[in-house]
Parts: C-alpha cells; structure tokens; sequence
C-alpha cells in the first residue's frame, strides 16, 4: 500500500511517541501484559493512520467532457445554487462528504487549464453544515476545458484543518491527476453548469478518479 507524502512526518511522530511510551512502561516495571497491550494498541493506531493516508491505485477515466470524482466519500448535495466567488450566476452543486475512513487524495476531475487557484482562511464548521462551502477554511481551483469550466472546493471541516493543494493558475493538469490533499474528514463541492447531466444520486458512495459525476454538454 503506498502512502501518500501527507502522512509521513504524521506516521513518524506516531512511531516516535508509542516507542517512547512502550520503553517509558518496561522501566516502570510492569507485568509484560501490560507492554504487549500498550505494543497491541501503538500497532492498531499505526494501521489506522496509514489507511488514512493510504493512495490507491485507481484506472483513470480520459474522456473530454466527462467529469468524474475529484474524490472519494458520499454524495449529499445536489442542488441548483448561486456561486458567489468565480462564476458569480446559478450552477448545479454536487458535494462529496469523506470520512475520516476515506481515501483524502483530491484529483483534477477533467483534463484542462487551471483558471484559477485561490485559498481561503475561514471557519471549522462541521463539513456538512451549509455555510460550511463559504464560511470554512476553503481552496477553490477552476478547471478550463473546451467543454467549459468546472469548479471545485477543498473545505475543511471541524476536524479538517489542513488543506493542501499543488496547482496554480496557468498550469495543465490530466484528468485523474493528483491536485491535493485534505487531512481528517472534509467536504468536496463541485460547481457545474446547468445543462450538465448528473450521473450521481444523494447518499452515492463514489470514488475519486473512477466514478462518473457528469457529463457537459456540447
């Protein structure tokens, strides 16, 4: 399983502090039950941090003017609403909501050129609160195609408080290609135009790079 360079310094810091703990117990000394349950508990910890970070290996969808997942979680918005910061007129939103036990990586849900690439300092509003899309700690990337634009947003949420992302503006990114990283449990939206036919329904579980948001038309 390959781990995504996110989690690192997280995984080693992890290490660090159960080693330190489980040498800290045997100078005490305990009975051994008590070093293999503390060993048992730095293992499980271990395992589950690493799954957090986990990058899989995913087929990657190339088709122009198909828009797929830009990431792994549960669809639980789709709804016409105003977009107030690049578009500024009415979209289709569609939101993925991850747990903490998805797959965090973010890709680029098109082929094209990044327009636009803009962080914001905000909120920790829980990731499915509605105000969560403009009032938390958030990054909007635009991706141009000849198909037309799509725009996509990083949100943290109560828990989520650091987001990462490796694009810019004027950048040409492949569809399926890695473009960020958001930690512990967050909240993807996605604006499309109105004519763009929605292949997901609420409460989906969809995964980033494979699974099939949208089609724009032509």
């Amino acid at each position: 399983m390959k781990i995504h360079r996110e989690g690192y310094s997280i995984l080693l810091s992890e290490i660090m502090m159960s080693l330190g703990i489980i040498v800290g117990l045997s100078f005490l000394g305990l009975p051994d039950i008590v070093l293999y349950i503390a060993s048992g508990i730095a293992v499980v910890v271990f395992i589950l941090f690493a799954q957090f970070f986990r990058v899989p290996k995913r087929s990657i969808n190339n088709v122009e003017g198909q828009i797929t997942c830009p990431s792994d979680g549960k669809v639980v918005v789709i709804e016409r609403v105003h977009e107030p910061e690049y578009f500024k007129d009415e979209r289709i939103q569609v939101s993925i909501f991850m747990s903490p036990l998805n797959v965090h990586v973010q890709w680029a849900p098109m082929a094209g050129l990044v327009r636009y690439a803009v962080y914001h300092a905000g909120k920790y509003l829980v990731a499915w609160h509605p105000k969560s899309s403009t009032e938390n700690e958030r990054t909007t990337l635009v991706v141009e195609s000849s198909k037309g634009e799509v725009l996509f947003r990083q949100i943290a949420g109560a828990v989520a408080r650091r987001i990462k992302y490796y694009v810019q503006p004027g950048d040409m990114v492949k569809s399926g290609e890695e473009v960020g990283f958001i930690k512990f449990g967050s909240r993807i939206d996605v604006f499309l135009p109105l004519d763009a036919k929605i292949h997901v329904r609420i409460d989906d579980k969809v995964k980033g790079r494979e699974t099939l948001l949208a089609t724009l038309s032509d």
